[in-house]
């Protein structure tokens, strides 16, 4: 396992949960997915999130567009493999 700390922390969307900073990442290895510790803006809440519910926000600056609509949650979210 293997815990890394995002200096700085990097804007993301969780499906399901909201907008929020992904502050730390787990890695538990190749038969898992990452995981994305997360705090949400709307209330605070801290989460691990897996990979396919995490998405980053749109930024105008970077030419990178927000999505038309947030997909509804994968039903692959406990493992890749």
């Amino acid at each position: 396992m293997a815990f890394q700390q995002l200096d700085p922390p990097i804007p993301v969307q969780v499906i399901d949960k909201g907008k929020g900073y992904a502050f730390a990442v787990i890695d538990y290895g190749p038969e898992h997915n990452l995981i994305w510790v997360t705090a949400l803006d709307e209330n605070g809440e801290i989460w691990c999130a897996p990979n396919p519910l995490v998405r980053m926000q749109g930024n105008w600056t970077l030419g990178r567009k927000r999505p038309a609509a947030m997909p509804a949650a994968p039903d692959a979210c406990v493992s890749s493999g």
